[in-house]
Formats: structure tokens, sequence, C-alpha cells
């Protein structure tokens, strides 16, 4: 204790901190936390560094899918900061092996015009249900959890979890979309957030409306929107019509060229420029 701060400080404080967790989910807060120091007692860790964690997060990606590393990451952070003062989200190894480990797995998200079409085309009395959890799940960017515990003033008829959670995959198989199974619960919210995303909306507002902490998260989106991959794209061959002007320069030279000789070649730098590809 310093010297300069009396009992009721240090107590208000000690009160102050343990309030910083999420009341209803903190035993899961903790049992993370305890987790991973129980994990650093065995290798005789002492020092929190960015290899400690990474050897921690490679031995947990073995048995977990990638949505449970990323939870058990948040909490572990949010429990590091509070506990021991070491913020872990400036390890940028740590969050590019972490990102890395959902790259191989199949993300289905629904389109607005896929939305639309189950929408207009399916029939309200088979799938009326679907149809009202695929709106609210959509426009609130909710989680399976959420949707099922409406209450009886919200709905008049409760549906189960696992209803709420085939909802996704309903929609995919009634409109003979590839993978159905891949279509899981979780895809309202992606689904949401990346319309969001195609529509020009910013970090902060997407983060808000689906009650992320973390911008690592809602930036996922916004560089895996395909709108937004388009208008960069645009972005980079009107931006060069727009400072060369007339002048045949730049991509311009590229469309100049005859494609019986140079056409693999303007394939590749048109790919090459517009994905930053490197040879």
């Amino acid at each position: 204790m310093n010297n300069c701060e009396s009992e009721e400080i240090v107590e208000a404080a000690n009160i102050a901190i343990s309030n910083l967790l999420p009341t209803k989910s903190r035993s899961l807060y903790d049992i993370a936390y305890n987790r991973f120091k129980k994990w650093c007692t065995e290798k005789n860790v002492q020092v929190y560094s960015e290899n400690v964690l990474l050897a921690y997060f490679s031995e947990n990606a073995k048995n977990y899918k990638s949505s449970t590393l990323w939870a058990q990451y948040s909490m572990v952070k949010s429990c590091l900061i509070i506990y021991d003062n070491i913020d872990i989200s400036k390890f940028p190894k740590l969050i590019a092996f972490l990102k890395r480990t959902g790259e191989d797995i199949k993300r289905k998200k629904l389109t607005k015009s896929e939305i639309d079409r189950f929408l207009s085309s399916a029939d309200d009395k088979e799938f009326l249900m679907i149809k009202v959890g695929l709106i609210l799940g959509i426009t609130g960017a909710c989680r399976t959890d959420e949707l099922v515990n409406l209450t009886v003033a919200d709905i008049e008829d409760p549906v189960g979890k696992n209803t709420m959670g085939k909802i996704p995959s309903v929609v995919a198989s009634y409109l003979k979309l590839p993978d159905v199974a891949c279509y899981t619960g979780h895809c309202l919210r992606r689904s949401s957030a990346t319309l969001l995303a195609d529509a020009g909306v910013d970090i902060t507002t997407i983060k808000r409306h689906a009650g992320w902490k973390s911008t690592t998260v809602a930036e996922g989106y916004v560089e895996n929107s395909i709108e937004n991959k388009t208008k960069i794209a645009n972005q980079v061959l009107v931006g060069d019509e727009l400072q060369n002007g007339d002048n045949p320069t730049g991509l311009h030279c590229i469309a100049e060229a005859p494609d019986d000789k140079y056409l693999m070649f303007k394939v590749v730098a048109v790919m090459g420029i517009l994905g930053r590809v490197s040879p």
C-alpha cells in the first residue's frame, strides 16, 4: 500500500476495481483468468510477455474453435488489465495469431439480396416465425441467446434456442445456398455488421450497434466487406484518372497495350494494383 493512501482509499479502490468486470458474466471472466494463471504456474511463468500469451493461446487453439479463443482472449485481457495492469491488446503477434486461427473457417453471411429474396418469396404459413427471427436478428445484430431471451411481452409465442439458432440455415436451405451447415446462429450478427459495412457505416457505429468493445472485431467486418473492397478498387482506378486527366499514364497505359500480346500481363498488373499482390 502507498504510504500516502489511507486504508479507506485502498478499500474504495478495490471495490471499484471489482466492479469493472460485467456483473452477469464475472464468474466466466474469473474462470478464464484463473485457468491462465494455473497454466503459468505449471510452466513456471513469472512474466506475462507476448511469447507467453502466444504459447498459451497456441496450446488452447488445439482444443477450441476460433470464436472460443477470441472469447477467452477478451476475458483474459480484461482481467490482466484490472489485476496485473498488463494490456495484451498491444501484442501485435498475438492478435495476428488469433486472426489466423479463424482464416480457414467458413463464416457464412446472408447478403441483402438473399434476405430480400427469402422475405418476399418464402410462404408465411411455413416460414413466418423464421422471417420474424431473421428480421429481429439482422436489424438488431442479435446473438441467438438474445433472441431466445425475448420476454413474453415482446412476443406471443416463445421459441427455443435450437430453433432460433437454426434460422440462418433454414433461410440458406430455402434459397438453395451452398454449405448450409455453415450458416450458424451467429450468422445473423455477421450479416448485420457486414450490411452496415457495405453501406459505408463507420467502425464506431458498427461497434455500438453490435455491442462490441473490441475495435479489432468490427474492423474485420469492414475489411472483409465486398462493397468496401469494390469502393477501394474504384478509388484506385478513378483516382488515377482524376490525377492524370487525359494523359495516357498509369493504368491507362495498361488499357492501351494490345490484348493479343499483353493480356496475361494486364491481368497480373491490375490484380497487383487493386489487391496489393506481391510478385
